[in-house]
């Protein structure tokens, strides 16, 4: 089957995705009445009144808005506005389909980190909440962190969502090697948004309290195109020079080979083919490989598998283990919106893994995530992320 071909013929012959679907009837002069003129001034009066209850008469209660500017799409790279337009109807039928959400997609034409927030602050009114989505680094952490405060709940899906599933898969892998969460040697290729996060949520960096039984990682290594992050590195921009505060504690330097000598986990958020067997083999014994590049991972299953690793996920629907940000954004916005959060924060992301974590009964080296299709997903992650965001105090 050629995907590439079929999908083509797909969004040709349905003009995209989505479409909008009238939720009350036109059909007599008293239904146009009641839901436009006259009727519909008494709503709106209603709203000017009191501000607040524009989540109860509009769509807002239970709509998101996917902004992306195209500049990091999936792995396409700075493909614009327009080209990231089916990626984000993409992600809308999937908050329809997974969390009954309505979404819809926001493709900014300007890859300006200032543009991008003032046309997010600016379209808010109607959104009970923002998917950012492929948005290049550093300039999505600055978009994130200047929108936190306009009253409805804000993620960054490559980065938090991301960082929620990798979380959920590796304490479930732990659970099928029997290695201890709190030894874990972690090497991540790829220090852009997706790695940074993930680093961040193992290490218990970040926004929101940590809890006192919050499992952290030993030590993380954060590999990018040039090599190890080190401290001293005069290439870093401000975000991973951050970052090499706290991973790389002792201040390895090389490559991808060298960081991964006697690690027990590698996570690959970066490009396909950098990993060899060899390297794999060079890992501490039952290796834990999550290859999440797509479409070809940093080493195929097959090899890592050959290099001695026991459990092994990608990015990938044709190999058991499929670590996808799909498994946590529906269930994560459907929690929020059912909580009426005001912004997310890092009790919820935690609350969110736990939760994915808990969909696998019994973790095996061939199932540590559920299946995005599994029913179960959505509503135990939106309970407790609902959970979460009022005990932490945004809602």
């Amino acid at each position: 089957m050629d995907y590439y071909e079929d999908s083509l013929k797909l969004h040709e012959k349905h003009g995209g995705k989505l479409g909008i679907v009238s939720k009350v009837p036109l059909k007599t002069r008293l239904d146009l009445s009641l839901a436009y003129t006259p009727g519909v001034a008494g709503v709106s009066e209603a709203i000017a009144k009191n501000p607040d209850d524009v989540f109860r008469y509009t769509i807002k209660k239970n709509t998101v808005a996917i902004v992306s500017d195209g500049s990091s799409v999936l792995g396409l790279g700075n493909v614009g506005a327009e080209a990231a337009i089916p990626v984000m109807e993409g992600k809308a039928i999937l908050l329809k389909e997974f969390a009954g959400i309505d979404a819809f997609p926001i493709c900014i034409k300007s890859q300006e980190a200032e543009d991008i927030i003032s046309v997010t602050k600016n379209i808010a009114p109607v959104f009970g909440g923002i998917n950012l989505e492929d948005i290049s680094a550093p300039k999505c952490f600055q978009v994130e962190e200047e929108l936190r405060g306009i009253g409805i709940p804000v993620m960054h899906d490559d980065q938090h969502g991301t960082a929620i599933v990798v979380l959920a898969g590796l304490l479930n892998a732990c659970k099928a090697t029997g290695k201890e969460f709190g030894d874990l040697q972690v090497v991540i290729s790829g220090a852009g948004a997706a790695g940074i996060a993930v680093a961040k949520m193992l290490l218990g960096l970040g926004e929101g309290k940590t809890s006192s039984n919050r499992e952290k990682v030993k030590e993380v290594i954060l590999v990018d195109s040039k090599g190890i992050v080190v401290q001293g590195r005069s290439d870093l921009n401000e975000t991973k020079a951050e970052m090499a505060l706290y991973t790389n504690k002792e201040g390895k330097k090389g490559g991808i080979a060298d960081a991964l000598e006697k690690a027990d986990v590698f996570i690959g958020l970066s490009t396909g083919g950098i990993v060899s067997r060899q390297m794999v083999e060079r890992m501490n014994s039952d290796a834990v490989v999550f290859a999440l590049a797509n479409p070809t991972p940093e080493i195929m299953p097959e090899e890592a598998k050959a290099g001695g690793a026991r459990v092994i996920a990608t990015g990938r629907s044709d190999y058991p283990n499929q670590v996808n940000n799909a498994l946590s954004f529906p269930g994560v916005f459907r929690g929020a919106l059912d909580s009426r959060a005001k912004k997310m924060n890092g009790e919820m992301y935690l609350a969110a893994a736990h939760a994915l974590a808990s969909c696998v009964a019994k973790p095996t080296e061939s199932e540590i995530v559920p299946t995005a299709f599994d029913r179960n997903i959505v509503p135990r992650i939106a309970q407790a992320v609902a959970k979460a965001a009022r005990e932490s105090g945004v809602a």
